[in-house]
């Protein structure tokens, strides 16, 4: 919906660059140019709120460096040349049918980066790519980033996106682990203007603790702060278990009640874990420990979080789920005020049986699948390793793993080797660079917007439906009709002349509203296109919709959900506080929560042999900007400089220890980097810091080249993961640090 004046109008559109969601105000000239960009004061969930990346959105769109057609590489000469998109689609039909014709469907492999979780095509239209593809080689930026708290949450829960969040407006007591929101905006936490919700969390008499091997801008906002030793958080929240069974703190109804199983079974993993024996690790004092573990305890209302400093570490899904086994031995999980599940309004993958780790194995290092994935650890594996089912050829979509992945150079020269590649992707890049054909998306603001993933980790239950602020140029299809003429070609089916968005849309709508008994109702759908109509019949079917017999009632629908009641309502729609969920959106066998899953009792054996690890001098973290994400918003000038470089923090005390000057050499077992040095005293001694996502050298991208940075991957090492989730290890890496 927009508003018009004599040389300007104003557009509502949800911002797509991170998981807060926040609603924009779009301001356009007369030439469909930005001219402003600020928070939508309207909007009932972000009122207002706006980072800096969310305010150059504009600048982002129309960025002169993006591709505006598709490009094919010249092996010969690895020059690209510009290619009509039907030339581009022929290439992929002749080249990729072939390759898998001669070496099988699993010499394919195929990469998602993580804005595919911010779009309606990467929501809607991957899957049939993937069917595709039909292979078992997937990887996406989830490994790197997320996947220990989903495995948790699987194996915990029954389904891997039941991922409890702290209900930030209503708790007494948070405590909070390897998570920077004040930076990142959150993460598998969508809460817009984290900062202010910490700010009231601490207004209303709450007290907010962070534990950080950084002092962060939110460890700055907290009520204390904690330095830790990386990697070690399972060790501090193993030792506030201890506590509360050695103290009698757990709460009775979870420890003896019906509702929950295992509690005994932790209470004994628990018992090597003493405040003593893991002081030693996490350089917390074990008086320290003991009162955080009462202060959970004691608070009317807790909850514990840890995000992605914690997942992207050696012990990633044992930390994530302690973090849960905390919230509910303190009596607070879902319940207000503590850990809760949020209710998204669209219907998404209803899991009828329990979630399984590992049901296959990869090819080279047998590392066990999760949700269907390997890890992005071994894709360069997968590549060089020859034999039976060596992935020959590659496609990726809106993702740069040579500098988001561990072992970046590794995976790069592996990409080289590759017989055929293709990207979707707005850039030239790192990664792209080694595709035969790139097929750029068209702007953010000719696509529409509906967050079907974030949606499901909201602090607060909301929906909001952003139509293309701008049409699309008449000669260039959306990026859903690419992903989906995409996966006609990998499969060599010919194009067809009408839309084949529509066609995929049809058989979805079609086979969903027949499994539903709502087949004589298909007429009754609204929408500009088919994707509007799938989008509509998706709130319709779900917890609040119109066809839902069991919905729950809210004031803005009181005839229950649909696409124009989010249509009439630009700004987005209020569906209320998180609600108690349990035991209906339990996916268990048992049907109660598993507080004690025997994988992840069984990966506690290799805690309790670290207790006793001798710790290396020095190791290396990542860094959130709040300028940036990952490593495609290095192209914006206004987002580049300032804080946002690619600088070394470390401590003042390691730099006169180690004599540095202005620039230093770190080396890892991986690999060497000549870094800026960048002293702060807001970092623990014994660890630097660098951020992730640049080393532009010799890119496309002007802004980014004239800003490279270097790629931290160079330093970390892709045979280190944490073992049940395959989550690549970017935090406590063990680096030597010298003088140039």
């Amino acid at each position: 919906m927009t508003s018009v004046t004599l040389d300007s109008r104003t557009a509502y559109r949800t911002c797509p660059l991170c998981e807060a969601v926040c609603g924009l105000e779009i301001t356009l000239d007369a030439d469909d140019r930005v001219t402003r960009v600020r928070g939508d004061r309207d909007d009932p969930f972000s009122r207002g709120f706006i980072c800096p990346k969310g305010a150059s959105l504009g600048a982002l769109d129309f960025d002169p460096d993006r591709l505006a057609e598709p490009i094919i590489r010249d092996r010969a000469t690895d020059t690209w040349r510009s290619a009509s998109w039907a030339d581009a689609f022929a290439l992929i039909a002749e080249r990729a049918p072939a390759a898998l014709g001669e070496y099988g469907r699993q010499a394919a492999a195929l990469y998602l980066g993580n804005p595919n979780a911010h779009t309606v095509a990467g929501a809607l239209y991957v899957p049939p790519l993937i069917r595709a593809l039909s292979t078992r080689n997937l990887f996406s930026a989830s490994t790197a980033d997320q996947m220990p708290k989903q495995v948790s949450s699987g194996l915990m829960f029954g389904d891997p996106l039941t991922v409890a969040v702290p209900d930030l407006d209503r708790t007494d007591h948070l405590l909070m682990l390897g998570a920077n929101p004040l930076e990142s905006n959150g993460s598998l936490c969508t809460a817009p203007d984290y900062p202010g919700r910490l700010k009231a969390l601490r207004k209303r008499g709450g007290r907010l603790v962070v534990v950080d091997p950084r002092r962060t801008r939110t460890a700055d906002l907290a009520d204390e702060h904690l330095f830790i030793r990386p990697g070690s958080d399972a060790y501090l929240l193993f030792g506030i278990v201890h506590v509360l069974f050695a103290e009698d703190l757990a709460d009775d109804r979870i420890v003896s009640g019906t509702a929950f199983h295992g509690a005994e079974q932790v209470r004994s993993a628990a018992i090597p874990f003493t405040p003593e024996a893991v002081q030693a690790r996490t350089g917390i004092p074990a008086a320290t420990v003991m009162r955080l573990a009462r202060e959970l305890a004691a608070a009317p209302r807790a909850a514990v979080y840890a995000r992605i400093g914690t997942c992207t570490a050696e012990f990633g899904t044992l930390t994530q789920w302690l973090v849960d086994v905390i919230n509910a031995l303190t009596g607070n999980l879902d319940r207000p005020g503590g850990a809760m599940f949020a209710t998204a309004a669209a219907l998404g993958i209803v899991r009828t049986r329990p979630f399984r780790l590992g049901r296959w194995n990869s090819r080279v290092r047998e590392l066990p699948e999760a949700m269907g994935e390997f890890p992005i650890a071994t894709l360069a594996d997968e590549i060089i390793t020859p034999g039976e089912g060596q992935v020959r050829m590659l496609v990726t979509v809106a993702g740069n793993p040579v500098l988001s992945a561990p072992a970046g150079a590794r995976l790069g020269d592996a990409l080289a080797g590759l017989e055929f590649m293709v990207s979707v992707d707005r850039y030239l890049n790192e990664t792209t660079r080694h595709a035969d054909v790139i097929l750029p998306p068209p702007r953010s603001l000719q696509a529409p917007h509906y967050d079907f993933a974030l949606l499901q980790f909201a602090v607060h239950n909301y929906a909001r439906y952003s139509p293309p602020v701008l049409p699309p140029a008449d000669d260039r299809p959306s990026e859903s009709e690419i992903l989906t003429r995409l996966a006609l070609s990998l499969s060599g089916q010919p194009q067809p002349e009408s839309d084949p968005v529509a066609a995929v849309d049809e058989l979805i709508i079609a086979g969903t509203l027949h499994k539903a008994g709502l087949d004589a109702r298909r007429g009754e759908l609204i929408g500009a296109n088919s994707t509007e109509q799938r989008i509509d019949m998706m709130l319709r079917l779900g917890p609040y919709g119109e066809w839902n017999p069991d919905r729950e009632p809210v004031e803005v629908a009181p005839d229950g959900m649909n696409l124009q009641v989010l249509l009439d309502n630009p700004h987005g729609v209020d569906l209320g506080a998180l609600r108690p969920r349990l035991p209906g959106v339990l996916r268990t066998a048992s049907r109660r929560v598993e507080l004690a899953p025997q994988q992840l009792l069984d990966d506690t054996a290799r805690l309790v042999a670290g207790l006793s690890d001798a710790q290396p001098d020095v190791v290396l973290i990542g860094r959130r900007q709040l300028r940036s994400n990952n490593s495609w918003m290095h192209n914006v000038a206004a987002l580049v400089g300032g804080s946002n470089t690619c600088t070394l923090h470390i401590h003042p005390d390691d730099v006169a220890r180690l004599g540095l000057g202005e620039q230093a050499a770190i080396e890892s077992a991986a690999g060497k980097l000549t870094v800026p040095v960048e002293p702060n005293d807001k970092i623990m001694p014994g660890v630097v810091s660098l951020p992730h996502g640049w080393g532009h050298s010799g890119s496309s991208q002007s802004v980014a080249r004239a800003h490279a940075g270097v790629n931290a991957n160079t330093l970390t090492d892709d045979s280190r993961i944490d073992l049940l989730s395959g989550n690549a290890v970017f935090n406590g890496i063990p680096v030597t640090i010298t003088p140039v």
